[in-house]
């Protein structure tokens, strides 16, 4: 069992006091709310709307094949997007300021294959608290055992190779999430230091919500479409590894980069920083000057921000941004960000050769 970690206070703690005085003063100051606004409102609709017409098209089984498949693939990334620019600010509790909006909007990651449940364990209570520390940060297992990201984990030869083979793995993290790692981490006795006690309605609901997306997605298209089960098949695994790849490359962009760090606690079970400092040096953007990426990564391209204040809804991220680079300039805090998502990808390879030579 893992113990529980502490982050032991520093002078650098009134970065993250005088950060939150600065943007409460902006959302007052302009008379915003920090919960979802119009343009987060029409972004939800698209891709509502989008994942239906999608689902419908593809079951209505009357265009070719091969643009069936296309469809697939867009579904997938879609789903992913679903995720990224819905559900995550609904489980934070950041869409909006009634429960019962963010609980409707958050029930969508059940619908999609991700336990909404498991994933407020893991994400919200595990990573966002022991960001990047090995053996506590539960969104690090991507690929457990064949991926190497830190000098204390146990080396292979294999990993001399992981830069190459790392992002085929990516491609299959979908299907393992659904079919493997929400058991896996429903059942595990502790989830880092955090120790597992469900109550017993979410033992039904988590197999529930399991056999619905597995009905919507698996049994239903084989009922009604007029195709092979090996048709079925290729069509379903293009539509993972679409959505795999999406949801994988995000969330190792933005912690799994030259620049971030993966401390260790000391023999005390201490992180010898104040938490806000910790997730500056864990965490980097990526391209936040582009309002595509921002648009289909729900912000999570800014994901310091997001680390700092998982509260408030992306779409603010932008302008809140400007505040926390510049406070953190004040303060001689890092502040990471890769200009482009390629720049990111290519820090995050030589991250991965890195790590993988090491072995």
């Amino acid at each position: 069992m893992s113990q529980s970690l502490k982050f032991v206070d520093s002078e650098n703690s009134l970065f993250f006091t005088t950060t939150k005085k600065r943007i409460d003063e902006y959302f007052k100051e302009n008379n915003l709310s920090r919960k979802a606004n119009s343009a987060m409102v029409s972004k939800t609709v698209v891709y509502l709307i989008s994942f239906v017409s999608l689902y419908v098209l593809i079951l209505a089984d009357f265009l070719p094949l091969y643009l069936t498949l296309i469809l697939a693939v867009c579904l997938g990334m879609n789903m992913a997007f679903i995720g990224f620019n819905i559900c995550h600010d609904a489980l934070h509790g950041s869409y909006s300021s009634k429960p019962v909006v963010n609980r409707s909007l958050g029930f969508l990651f059940n619908v999609i294959g991700a336990s909404e449940y498991v994933w407020r364990i893991t994400h919200n209570k595990v990573h966002h608290t022991y960001t990047n520390i090995v053996g506590h940060d539960g969104d690090l297992d991507v690929a457990p055992g064949m991926i190497r990201v830190s000098k204390g984990e146990k080396t292979k030869k294999a990993y001399q190779y992981q830069h190459i083979y790392a992002f085929l793995l990516y491609s299959l993290s979908s299907l393992s999430w659904f079919f493997r790692k929400d058991y896996l981490k429903f059942f595990q006795e502790n989830i880092g230091a955090h120790t597992n006690k469900h109550p017993r309605k979410e033992y039904f609901f988590l197999f529930f919500y399991k056999a619905m997306y597995y009905t919507l997605f698996i049994v239903i298209p084989l009922l009604v479409m007029d195709i092979t089960w090996w048709q079925f098949l290729i069509g379903y695994l293009l539509m993972n590894f679409a959505e795999g790849l999406a949801l994988a490359l995000v969330f190792q962009l933005a912690h799994l980069v030259e620049e971030t760090e993966m401390p260790e606690p000391e023999q005390s079970q201490n992180i010898s920083e104040a938490w806000a400092i910790h997730q500056m040096k864990t965490t980097a953007n990526f391209s936040v000057n582009s309002k595509l990426a921002t648009f289909l990564c729900g912000g999570l391209n800014f994901q310091v921000e997001h680390h700092l204040f998982p509260k408030i809804c992306h779409i603010h991220y932008p302008a809140i941004s400007k505040i926390l680079q510049k406070t953190a300039n004040e303060f001689d805090v890092p502040y990471l960000s890769n200009r482009t998502f390629f720049t990111a990808l290519q820090s995050h390879y030589r991250f991965l050769k890195k790590h993988g030579r090491a072995a």
